[in-house]
């Protein structure tokens, strides 16, 4: 007869510094602390601390929080961060992750009027990662809308599942932005599927990401399929609290994601007793 048992991944879940902006990277390691997370990914942008690794190596040791990740600096803002060439950029990303100890490097396709990057851009993830230890988890985007017009701002796709990578990245604010179905898109990515962006979203034509449970994505559904499958990645809360009104209020949010968290990711099966 069989008795249910709760099952608990190896997954380890981590802040991401992104969701403290517009406070900095090391308010973010403050925070992660005090909440209790596994550890922090860093959003490698425009604070200099996120883009110096002794200052970051520093702020891991002294709040005892592992660096589980480094976001490779992809986004608009960040095009001058650690130079202007996309694959120097992935180089010292890299570079950094070998060096704090993290395993994944997390990075956008490229944008389509990066012409030959996007065109090696698949060959050339695929030779770095043969390179090292650490995972390069490409992430899903979304197509950009404006009105009743879409533009496809990702080469060679927004949906990273139709090109051949080793590790992908989901990220659920971006399926609910693309519109498309994160279920389904887990279940092409299969066992490739090394990293997770928790967040949630309601379909905007704006990247929202929600605190998970506030949006229309399948937040709960995903984490409990991952403690079935025993995913040993990690699990990243990346949520947008610009808009919380005080410091209270946006640690209260960033503690609502990580018990959200916690509570889905372990999951009730049913085993044989002895």
């Amino acid at each position: 007869m069989a008795e249910p048992v709760v099952r608990i991944p190896d997954a380890k879940v981590a802040l991401s510094t992104a969701s403290v902006y517009p406070e900095s990277t090391a308010t973010a390691f403050e925070i992660a602390a005090r909440l209790g997370y596994d550890g922090v990914e860093v959003m490698v942008w425009t604070d200099p601390v996120s883009q110096d690794i002794e200052a970051l190596r520093r702020l891991s040791d002294y709040h005892r929080m592992p660096i589980l990740a480094v976001h490779a600096p992809c986004l608009l803002i960040t095009q001058r961060v650690w130079s202007t060439d996309p694959w120097t950029k992935l180089q010292r990303a890299q570079a950094a992750a070998e060096k704090l100890g993290a395993s994944t490097v997390v990075v956008h396709p490229p944008f389509r009027w990066q012409r030959q990057y996007a065109r090696d851009f698949v060959a050339g993830i695929w030779r770095m990662a043969n390179e090292t230890d650490v995972r390069f988890a490409v992430e899903n985007m979304y197509p950009w809308r404006y009105r009743d017009r879409e533009m496809l701002a990702y080469a060679p796709e927004w949906d990273v599942t139709k090109d051949d990578y080793r590790h992908f990245t989901v990220d659920l604010s971006h399926t609910a932005t693309a519109r498309t179905d994160a279920i389904h898109m887990i279940d092409r990515m299969g066992d490739r599927l090394g990293h997770v962006h928790l967040a949630d979203g309601r379909g905007s034509a704006k990247d929202e990401h929600l605190v998970p449970g506030r949006g229309t994505q399948p937040c709960a559904e995903v984490l409990e399929r991952l403690a079935l499958t025993g995913f040993d990645g990690h699990v990243v809360i990346e949520v947008n609290t610009r808009r919380a009104m005080s410091s209270a209020e946006r640690e209260a949010d960033l503690a609502e994601a990580l018990a959200f968290t916690r509570l889905h990711l372990a999951s009730a099966v049913k085993v044989p007793r002895p």
